[in-house]
């Protein structure tokens, strides 16, 4: 009876919520909040530097860390904000995956603003929160309060064989 229960009341707010839910997912994401003014770690096998647009791409293997953060890639693009002489944002191809604390999130391309502590993933987005898997075709990622965002296509698997929390 409590499997029901929980059943019942899960199809009661989806179909309460539905229209909410069909435009995005919020999520929290990461044990902590990062700070995006910590220093940036990017590790790869090769780097390539253009003076003249103040960029430099990183490529195989690509590793950044930043606070609990870590995001790998196979191609790592970085632009400079010439004026303030620091990194404006990073744009990450190919098997990109981001982990903070126990959440990880792959996909096809990322794209992150350092000012904003936000990273942008699309493509083939999959969400991985412990035994929560959820899918979409774009997430939002904001470091700096520990949220995600989830849009286009969200969809994950719920077993209703699975007790939920504090059931018996």
């Amino acid at each position: 009876m409590p499997y029901f229960r929980a059943f019942f009341l899960w199809l009661l707010v989806c179909l309460g919520t539905g229209p909410v839910l069909a435009q995005d997912t919020r999520v929290a994401f990461g044990t902590a909040p990062t700070d995006p003014n910590q220093p940036v770690e990017v590790t790869a096998d090769s780097l390539n530097v253009n003076q003249a647009d103040g960029s430099a791409e990183f490529t195989g293997e690509v590793l950044v860390i930043q606070g609990a953060m870590r995001m790998t890639a196979d191609r790592m693009f970085v632009i400079y904000d010439n004026e303030a002489s620091r990194i404006a944002r990073l744009e990450a191809t190919g098997g990109v995956v981001l982990v903070n604390g126990p959440d990880a999130a792959e996909s096809d391309r990322a794209e992150y603003s350092i000012d904003s502590g936000v990273i942008v993933m699309t493509g083939s987005v999959l969400l991985t929160q412990g035994p929560s898997v959820l899918s979409s075709n774009r997430m939002v990622v904001n470091l700096t309060t520990g949220t995600a965002e989830m849009a286009g296509r969200v969809k994950t698997i719920l077993n209703p064989g699975q007790k939920a929390d504090g059931e018996d």
